[in-house]
């Protein structure tokens, strides 16, 4: 069993990839465990161990990064997903966070903010690059009023109660004590408000409802 964080990074050959790696190994507590260029080549990439996080530079100039996220789930389901990117675009950053990925950080962001990054998805958490925070707040996720929203998101009003814990940071069982239901059907919950609004990870769901104003609801 390692006790290193194995990181596994997808982006292009170059300097900037090759000073991250560099970066990554200086770190006691972090290896890079690989590197490939591209998410056609996860399929068949042979790796020690399966990687517990997964750095992946994101685009949607071909679609290349939703197949991308698409295919580490896939493969490595357990694995977090942090995509490091120099794109800041509200339709790059949404498309990210519904393609299911667990952290978005801009290349401009800090040494210290990639390996708080990387431990914050270690300990089961999301992390959103505090660059781009304000905005994630403030709505780049397709503003809708609170009328609209109870009218147009096809949501119960149970849904709209876990969605706005699962916003909140708590965790399907602390939900479930709060709600007194169990854990199942809160699972059941999750699954289906994640299905109709077209979400993918909690990640996308806390922004989702943070940026569409659910948490006064």
């Amino acid at each position: 069993m390692h006790c290193k964080i194995q990181i596994l990074v997808i982006d292009e050959e170059g300097l900037l990839r090759d000073g991250l790696c560099a970066l990554l190994n200086l770190a006691e507590d972090v290896e890079v465990l690989g590197i490939i260029v591209g998410g056609v080549a996860v399929a068949k990439l042979s790796l020690p161990t399966d990687p517990d996080v997964v750095i992946v530079e994101f685009s949607l100039s071909d679609q290349s990064g939703p197949a991308t996220i698409a295919a580490v789930r896939s493969r490595w389901p357990r694995a977090r997903i942090l995509v490091l990117s120099f794109h800041r675009e509200d339709a790059v950053i949404e498309a990210a966070l519904r393609a299911g990925v667990d952290g978005y950080l801009l290349k401009t962001d800090t040494r210290q903010e990639l390996f708080a990054a990387i431990r914050t998805l270690m300990e089961g958490g999301r992390y959103v690059s505090p660059s781009i925070l304000d905005r994630v707040v403030s709505g780049f996720v397709r503003k809708r009023t609170l009328a609209k929203q109870r009218n147009a998101d096809g949501l119960s009003d149970r849904e709209r109660e876990v969605m706005k814990r699962i916003a909140l940071g708590f965790r399907t069982r602390e939900i479930a004590q709060q709600l007194s239901l169990s854990h199942k059907t809160i699972e059941k919950h999750r699954s289906n408000l994640m299905r109709k609004l077209g979400l993918r990870s909690a990640t996308a769901v806390a922004a989702y409802a943070i940026a569409n104003d659910y948490l006064r609801l």
